[in-house]
């Protein structure tokens, strides 16, 4: 089955004073892959600067804006078609390819392969602990495990918007036990690294017709790397395997490497800024 979503992004900008240069990066379209296709891009703002469309250095596409006249105001908007389907079906490996994975994530040459997704970074590292947080089964598959750690963050962690924010470390969510879905993928990714397997951080939209947990802008869950699998993705703020349901725009060690918006703007005095999304799907699914 496929199913065909409707992705709205905007954000809304008003300056005390007026703003005389300014410098956008959006971060935001979806991404084309084996289980998903971008149909249509609309993107515009209220003042009509020019947009320009280009790639940042991890290979992303992303949507640049530069005004040529100053303003107090500016809203963009984004309206993103996508078309989505179903994951493949994930099964377990035999206990001796399970045996030759574990081998493989212990040479040097995985290690090198894979060095950018297995350093812990500000926001994935794990303070010194007596005890470890969570404990890989030696009796189970390396997915197997997986699966118990996604499990394990989802009941760690009380979901509470508004405790961390964008620069909040895991020593702190830790204390607290707390957080939104970015905090449940940098820990998710932390103890993945720790026990030697590449994880990364991916931001995208969620589709909450499901009944799935996220605020009203883009969302974090993480994929991680397995030998005779691949690149896996896992949502540890709703304990599931990622689906139809997630959309991907981009991935990175951390949340500063897919931050949705990055800019700079030249004007005094405060300002204002909201962003929401809203992800809504076709009513009709369409048949393969």
């Amino acid at each position: 089955m496929l199913k065909e979503y409707t992705v709205t992004y905007r954000s809304d900008n008003v300056y005390e004073n007026w703003v005389h240069d300014a410098y956008w990066q959006f971060l935001i379209l979806p991404l084309e892959n084996t289980t998903q296709e971008l149909l249509d891009t609309d993107f515009s703002n209220s003042i009509h600067a020019i947009n320009q469309f280009s790639i940042n250095g991890f290979g992303f596409n992303t949507i640049k804006v530069h005004p040529k006249k100053r303003f107090k105001q500016i809203s963009f908007e984004a309206i993103f078609k996508v078309l989505k389907s179903e994951n493949k079906e994930i099964k377990n490996v035999s206990e001796s390819e399970n045996k030759k994975s574990l081998e493989e994530i212990n040479t040097l040459e995985f290690k090198i392969n894979f060095e950018r997704f297995l350093k812990s970074t500000r926001l994935t590292l794990l303070p010194k602990l007596e005890t470890p947080l969570f404990q890989f089964n030696t009796n189970a598959s390396l997915f197997e495990n997986l699966k118990l750690l996604n499990n394990w963050v989802h009941v760690f962690l009380k979901y509470s918007p508004g405790v961390t924010d964008i620069t909040t470390t895991l020593d702190k969510v830790l204390l607290q036990k707390s957080g939104v879905c970015q905090d449940f993928a940098h820990l998710f990714c932390a103890v993945c690294r720790k026990n030697g397997i590449p994880s990364r951080y991916v931001s995208g939209y969620l589709n909450h017709e499901s009944g799935y947990l996220g605020d009203s802008q883009m969302h974090a869950w993480t994929e991680a790397y397995l030998p005779h699998y691949g690149w896996l993705g896992f949502d540890p703020t709703n304990n599931v395997l990622t689906n139809s349901n997630h959309i991907k725009v981009s991935h990175g060690k951390d949340f500063n490497d897919c931050s949705p918006l990055k800019g700079v703007v030249y004007s005094q005095g405060t300002h204002k800024t909201s962003h929401s999304v809203v992800v809504k799907s076709q009513q009709q699914q369409i048949q393969q």
